[in-house]
This record gives structure tokens, sequence and C-alpha cells, in this order.
């Protein structure tokens, strides 16, 4: 869809997506149109994309840098960013983006609300639950640091958002909360990924994200 027809870009950063893409492209809203931020993919995830939509290649290795290439690739008014792993589902970002266009937002959160326990196994839950403590007391009014999340593009790229590795999302909140922005959390159904999480898949690797976060957290001001 050619850019000035659609009226939401929704940015996908990706990473070895092949096997869950045709499954989350196909379920784009109609008048939405993908932006492929792809991160290096080896399993032909850049190819498959271009036939189905936008592609932008990232170089730069990093779920910041991927998300941030998307946005400054997008061309709507309103952006969208949702996981290209299959664990969520990019139908429900009509409801995010209408609480940006009711005045009711100005980030529209989706809050990962499990469909099964394979989907959100217990060690990242409890992470995510432990760092979103910690946003809270920072004056962050959040439940999950929202990997689908919906705002107007302009005002996204204003926000002095630094990091482009996987601090990206618990920095992008406490910026935009600093910038006095309306954030407001929607559930979203939360499903099992397709393939390993880059980030979370371990209990170990969770600790460390964990440990990490909550120093770059610490860094912020």
């Amino acid at each position: 869809m050619p850019a000035s027809a659609a009226s939401v870009d929704v940015v996908l950063p990706c990473l070895d997506e092949a096997e869950a893409l045709p499954w989350v492209l196909g379920r784009i809203p109609p008048g939405y149109r993908a932006v492929v931020a792809d991160n290096g993919s080896r399993d032909g995830s850049a190819r498959l994309a271009r036939k189905l939509g936008v592609v932008v290649d990232v170089p730069r290795r990093g779920y910041g840098a991927a998300v941030h290439a998307g946005l400054l690739a997008a061309e709507a008014e309103v952006v969208c960013v949702c996981d290209a792993d299959a664990s969520l589902d990019p139908a429900q970002l009509p409801r995010l983006v209408a609480e940006l266009t009711a005045g009711r937002a100005d980030l529209a959160l989706g809050l990962r609300r499990p469909t099964s326990v394979r989907a959100w196994p217990a060690h990242p839950r409890l992470g995510n639950a432990v760092v979103a403590h910690r946003l809270r007391r920072r004056g962050v009014g959040v439940h999950d640091l929202g990997p689908m999340r919906a705002a107007r593009r302009e005002a996204l790229l204003r926000l002095p958002v630094g990091d482009r590795r996987f601090g990206y999302p618990l920095e992008l909140l406490l910026r935009a909360a600093q910038a006095g922005w309306r954030i407001v959390e929607l559930d979203v159904a939360y499903h099992p990924r397709t393939g390993r999480s880059k980030v979370t898949g371990t209990p170990l690797g969770t600790l460390r994200t964990v440990r990490d976060m909550t120093a770059a957290l610490a860094s912020l001001r």
C-alpha cells in the first residue's frame, strides 16, 4: 500500500522471524501499512517481507535501532509498533489507535494477558513485573513494558530516547511520562511466540535483562 494511502503505519522490528511473518503481515488491519525493520535476519525474513510490505534494512543491531529506523521510514501520522513473532495480533491495533484519535491518550500500550502458561513463562513475566514496578516508583504508571503500542509519529521522534538496544521500551516510557504524556494500557491477548526469545528465552537471560534494565533506569534522569 502506498504511504499516502495508509492511515497508520505498523513498525515490525524483525530478527529471523520468517516462520511468523506471513501470519503477522496477514493480520495487519485494512488501511494500515506494515513497515518491517529487519535487523540482520539470516532466515530470509527480509526477502519474504518484501513480497508483502515495506522493508527497512537496519544494519545496527538492537531492538531500539530497529524501531527507530522503522519510525524514520514511516510516513503516517499515527504509528504502531508490534512484535513480529506472532505473540501479538496486529488486528488488535485499532483499539489502541482509537485511544489516540478519541483524545484519551498520547501513548496507548497493549497490556499483555497471556493465553497460556507457555505464552509467558514465569521467569520473563516476573522480570517484566519487576522492571514495571521500578518504573512506577519513578512516576510512570504502567504494568507492562508494552511491545505493542501506538502514538503519533512526530511526537515519538521528538522524545529524547537514546537507547538503541533492549532498553528502548523502558526509556521510551520514562521519557513519555517526563513529557507529560497521557499513557493508557489496554488488555491484549498474548500468545506463545513463534521461535525463541532473543532476550528472555532462559531464566539466566531474564536475570541479566532485569539487571541491565535496572542499571539503565538508574542512569536515566
